[in-house]
């Protein structure tokens, strides 16, 4: 018998626009949604239900025919509805997986279809002899860590504390387990 083998999937999710959002809010929230390429020119699959397991190898072969086309805004929308299966959205993701296929995601405001994008590369860069390292890199401007990462921050420096800090921490612990001792009995003379 096979063991399943635990997986992990991060799948972000869309911010939503709020009439409250300020003008500069709503733009970074449209530039970070599906919207700028809503209109590229994609190539419709239809995903009958239950078939994407059966169709991998010809999904797997478009997604390489894409690559090697390198049209800029061009891409392929998988169609998918309430009749497909979680298999077949996870063979869709594992069609992306084999053929190395980077930029993806799923349209959650309207049409709830898989769109893979094109991942274009400027050939003229290659051949002016230099290549563009962050030209297709997302570069987000704002950075807000989480509560987990700050509290895990904090306690990865609490290590790198001297030994002298130590001693002042667990002197104070002592006086205050002393002092907090003397209110009890005050409280309990009372």
């Amino acid at each position: 018998m096979q063991k399943p083998i635990p997986k992990v999937m991060d799948i972000g999710l869309p911010y939503k626009v709020h009439s409250t959002s300020s003008k500069e809010e709503k733009n970074r929230i449209y530039q970070n949604s599906f919207e700028p390429y809503r209109n590229w020119n994609y190539k419709k699959i239809i995903v009958k239900p239950n078939t994407a397991r059966q169709n991998s190898n010809y999904y797997v072969s478009e997604l390489k025919k894409l690559q090697q086309r390198n049209q800029k805004e061009t891409g392929i929308e998988f169609v998918i509805n309430d009749e497909n299966s979680y298999d077949d959205f996870i063979s869709i993701l594992n069609d992306c997986y084999i053929s190395k296929q980077e930029m993806y995601g799923l349209d959650m405001d309207k049409t709830w279809h898989f769109f893979v994008l094109v991942n274009y590369k400027d050939p003229k860069a290659k051949e002016m002899g230099y290549e563009c390292l962050l030209c297709n890199d997302v570069i987000y401007e704002y950075y807000e860590p989480s509560f987990f990462e700050k509290i895990t921050y904090q306690f990865t420096e609490f290590g790198k504390l001297p030994i002298q800090a130590f001693y002042l921490i667990f002197g104070f612990l002592i006086f205050l387990n002393i002092s907090m001792l003397s209110i009890k009995e005050s409280f309990q003379k009372h």
